[in-house]
């Protein structure tokens, strides 16, 4: 008897993880199925009863009542005041708040969430002294008008209720809250007798303590043809209305709840991994404006078709700008925190989104380069083969990864001494080479009382409670698992240490961390998840906080990595479940994609949309986790997954093995030529990421946000640029023998293999071939690369550089370079080198970009400039004069790219100009 007893919770564990992993629409909620959805949805234009009172200044905020304009005793709902409060913040960013008025007693404070916004941000606030009272737009009724940022005012219209920013001359709105009058706040209730809240999906049951609790509002964009954001989903770029007389009835809206979703399809608004509820508008006539809603509950976003309220209330004024956009959005609980961003370009509206929700932060130099990962390298002989085989056919990569079988049992922090008797050994032999190793650990608990961690977190009361007050016990992949309560910055703190090297036995300063499955992902939850009346931290329902657990688990590992190293060593956590703020911690990946080639188109709107969202630091899985891509697509996948800003390769276990020397030689010269275009281009990602960590603006970014006024790229999702440097377009499609280009801008472009300038503006029909896809330099940018490949980047360190100088019709151009230790936190005391390359009238200049307290007194570098190629320069050109030193040079013709490809272009050799240095080099 005891032989089944003990096999039948293996049995069960397969039979939920056989359930996940047939993933079908029916296993999650659609909005007819989610209450507050329906309800909202159902909601008319000029339905919302509310209106301003009693408006006062303090504490530099304007602070006002909502009271409704008229008692309805037949309602459910309570008709107490609402509280608003609406600061402004420099750099034209407008925050809006709206909660219960705690002076009434409401049942318990409303859920809002903490470590979001940065501090430094707070202490922007512009303290406002004064408003005025003024009418406008033909309304009666006054409204409170208020100083924004320059050329901008914010207004409060006290009835009807709206929220707008505008421009101050024009009166040109720029966004809005209600101008359909779609606000709807349900107020927090005690339970009376035959009250029943309870919510149930499929065989899960809600018990909704505090009965319905939802908001929701319409935002409105003007000026704007398009809306992007709002990861995540596999879609297209451009969001799509998803309610209107155009749009199917039965459309749903953009979800944004965090789950683990097996085999994702593509082109489909259900939510995936991460929820960032960051929405951004672009088009001709206005520029951009963004709108972010601080609330980690589930989140329901429809966007409205033109004409959505055509046939509605005679009250709702429709817009005489038909660049509008207006959305719905809707949320089960919290509070209304929302902030208003007014661009007016693309950059200034990240700009401003990540001066709220933090930076990202700066990567080591090892993490911008390729990752080798698969589930699972069986053993240590394993990793060694893997490793010597990427030698052994001369290809870089920098760092192998480890997922859940190295571990005992599925008991994170810990090794399977069988297969891995000696893992300090395997990292050391790894970093020799100037590689690094990544494990992974997960939110999930084995409860296993033999278990450390099991042990301690159960006996200090570490873990998620129940609806009843007991440790949550749900299933993941170790079998009965529970999740630690890391809202809790005590139980934060507790966890970070455990990655320290005398708690993590087994790991040493070059082990770096994957944290998966951390939505939370729990196989019998309902919708794979956990039940949204579990209990956190402050008596805090999981529904209040669920779209933000993946985020704090992501923030207490990072925290790990960096106690780890004395807070000198830049930690590098790879997660999969993310939240507004998770930039600051490491990486995001778009989860489990599949081999198919719509999961490689559709994994450049994903990459896009989260780098606009503030996760600059984003990929996906190259060749497809689920599933055996055909070598064509793998190839493609390698092509297009060079220029994302995480480069992994990842599978599953099931899968046959895929690593780049197995599919016949010309194949791995394909792959590797792939892999090593990344490599020539560290230097230039590097920069990027510098300049992402210091203003927000992505690595990868859409068209638009170059070419902010060009129409033909506000709906690309094809391409993207790396930088302001270099456009990408990717194959997606099996013997493709041509692919439509479109070039934006009036100037040039180059094709990084053959030289050729291709004319801006126009649709080019370019012929492909297998070993590349197009790809083009800009005219008008200096780019920086570094030709000599070794095993890994870190190896590269002393190797001199090439600058690729790409000429527009001016004759000129400019770029930079960042440089710093690679590692550590000391660029942030000024321990970088940052230079600035311009070439202007047959002259390039090289000069410090850095402020004063930056340069070669804190951080130098021996390197220098090995080639310059001049792509576009006039015919006839022979030598250059190279000062100081009063040294000339010849203009040859050379190859692009070293290892010879194609095309043959003017080139200086061997200038040796340091890198650090002021310089000039003038061409005779």
């Amino acid at each position: 008897m005891r032989a089944p007893l003990l096999l039948y919770p293996l049995l069960l564990l397969l039979l939920f993880v056989t359930s996940a992993y047939s993933w079908k629409k029916e296993e999650f909620r659609n909005c007819d199925q989610t209450p507050f959805c329906k309800r909202a949805r159902s909601r008319k234009p000029g339905s919302c009863n509310l209106r301003v009172a009693d408006v006062s200044i303090s504490d530099g905020d304007l602070i006002a009542k909502l009271v409704p304009k008229e008692e309805n005793p037949e309602s459910e709902q309570p008709n107490k005041p609402l509280v608003l409060t609406l600061s402004v913040y420099q750099d034209g960013v407008m925050r809006v708040k709206i909660d219960e008025d705690q002076n009434l007693n409401p049942p318990k404070k409303r859920f809002e969430v903490p470590e979001v916004i940065e501090e430094d941000f707070l202490n922007t606030k512009l303290w406002l002294t004064r408003v005025k009272e003024e009418q406008i737009d033909g309304v009666s009724s006054f409204s409170s008008v208020f100083y924004l940022s320059d050329g901008y005012e914010g207004v409060l219209r006290h009835d009807p209720f709206e929220v707008f920013a505008r421009e101050s001359g024009s009166g040109k709105r720029v966004l809005s809250i209600n101008s359909n009058g779609l606000f709807d706040f349900e107020q927090l209730r005690e339970k009376k007798e035959g009250d029943d809240w309870e919510e149930k999906f499929r065989s899960h049951t809600d018990t909704r303590p505090y009965g319905p609790q939802s908001i929701s509002f319409d935002v409105s964009f003007y000026g704007a043809d398009f809306v992007y954001g709002i990861p995540e989903h596999a879609t297209s770029f451009a969001l799509k209305p998803t309610k209107g007389p155009n749009v199917e009835e039965y459309s749903e809206p953009y979800r944004l709840f965090n789950l683990d979703v097996f085999e994702y399809l593509h082109e489909s608004p259900f939510g995936l991994y991460g929820s960032i509820p960051f929405m951004i508008s672009h088009g001709k006539a206005r520029g951009s404006s963004g709108f972010f809603w601080l609330n980690a509950a589930e989140m329901q976003i429809d966007v409205l078709g033109s004409g959505w309220n055509s046939n509605e209330s005679s009250k709702i004024m429709l817009p005489s700008d038909k660049h509008r956009i207006d959305t719905l959005w809707m949320s089960e609980s919290g509070v209304v925190d929302t902030f208003f961003f007014i661009g007016p370009g693309p950059k200034d509206v990240v700009r401003q989104y990540t001066s709220v929700t933090g930076r990202p932060s700066m990567p080591q130099l090892f993490a911008t380069a390729y990752h080798q990962c698969r589930w699972n390298y069986r053993d240590e002989e394993d990793v060694y083969n893997v490793d010597s085989k990427f030698d052994e056919h001369d290809i870089p990569y920098d760092v192998l990864w480890l997922d859940i079988e190295h571990t005992d049992g599925k008991k994170y922090f810990t090794w399977d001494r069988v297969l891995f008797p000696n893992p300090e050994e395997m990292q050391k032999k790894l970093a020799a080479k100037g590689r690094h190793m990544v494990t992974i650990v997960d939110p999930h608990i084995k409860r296993d009382e033999s278990y450390h961690i099991h042990k301690e977190a159960s006996e200090k009361g570490y873990y998620v409670k129940d609806a009843t007050g007991k440790d949550y016990d749900g299933w993941c992949w170790p079998g009965s698992s529970s999740y630690t309560d890391l809202l809790n910055p005590e139980i934060r703190s507790w966890w970070s240490d455990k990655f320290s090297l005398d708690s993590y036995v087994g790991s040493t300063k070059y082990l770096y961390i994957w944290n998966d499955m951390n939505e939370p992902s729990v196989f019998n939850g309902p919708e794979v998840t956990m039940p949204r009346d579990a209990l956190h931290h402050g008596g805090v329902e999981h529904r209040e906080l669920h779209n933000s657990y993946g985020y704090y688990f992501h923030m207490a590992t990072s925290d790990g990595l960096l106690k780890r190293g004395d807070g000198k060593d830049r930690p590098f956590v790879l997660a999969r479940a993310f939240f507004a703020g998770s930039q600051r911690y490491g990486a995001i990946w778009t989860g489990d994609n599949t081999a198919e080639w719509e999961h490689l188109r559709v994994s450049v709107p994903m990459v896009l949309t989260l780098s606009i969202s503030g996760i600059v630091f984003s990929g996906a899985d190259v060749g497809g986790f689920f599933g055996n891509p055909d070598i064509e697509l793998l190839v493609r996948w390698y092509q297009v997954g060079a220029y994302y800003p995480f480069f992994r390769g990842h599978a599953h276990h099931d899968t046959k093995r895929r690593e780049p020397w197995l599919f016949g030689e010309r194949n791995t010269q394909l792959m590797r030529e792939a892999i090593h275009v990344r490599y020539m281009y560290l230097p230039y990602f590097y920069t990027l990421f510098r300049e992402a960590n210091s203003s927000g603006t992505p690595v990868a970014r859409p068209l638009w946000m170059e070419f902010p006024g060009d129409e033909k790229s506000f709906s690309n999702d094809e391409a993207f640029m790396v930088g302001n440097g270099l456009l990408v377009q990717g194959v997606y499609t099996e013997k493709a023998k041509h692919v439509s280009v479109y070039l934006p801008g009036e100037e040039s472009w180059y094709d990084l293999r053959s030289a050729s300038a291709y004319n801006g503006g126009h649709t080019h029909k370019y012929e492909v071939s297998e070993d590349s896809i197009p790809s083009f330099q800009r005219a008008g940018t200096i780019i920086p690369r570094k030709d000599r490949l070794r095993r890994s980047s870190t190896q590269m360190e002393n190797d001199p550089y090439t600058l690729v100088i790409a000429l527009n019709s001016s004759k000129a151009a400019e770029g930079e370079l960042y440089i710093d230790d690679g590692k550590s936190y000391e660029f942030k005391q000024g321990a970088f080198i940052h230079r600035r390359f311009t070439f202007s009238n047959g002259r390039l200049i090289s000069s410090n970009a850095a402020p004063s307290t930056a340069g070669s007194d804190t951080f130098s570098s021996e390197c220098t400039v090995e080639r310059i190629i001049l792509l576009g320069l006039s015919p006839g050109a022979k030598t250059a004069l190279i000062e100081p030193g009063n040294k000339k040079v010849e203009i040859e013709l050379g190859p692009l790219f070293i290892q010879g490809i194609r095309g043959s272009v003017p080139t200086i050799r061997k200038p040796n100009v340091r890198i650090t240095d002021d310089w000039s080099i003038q061409i005779l």
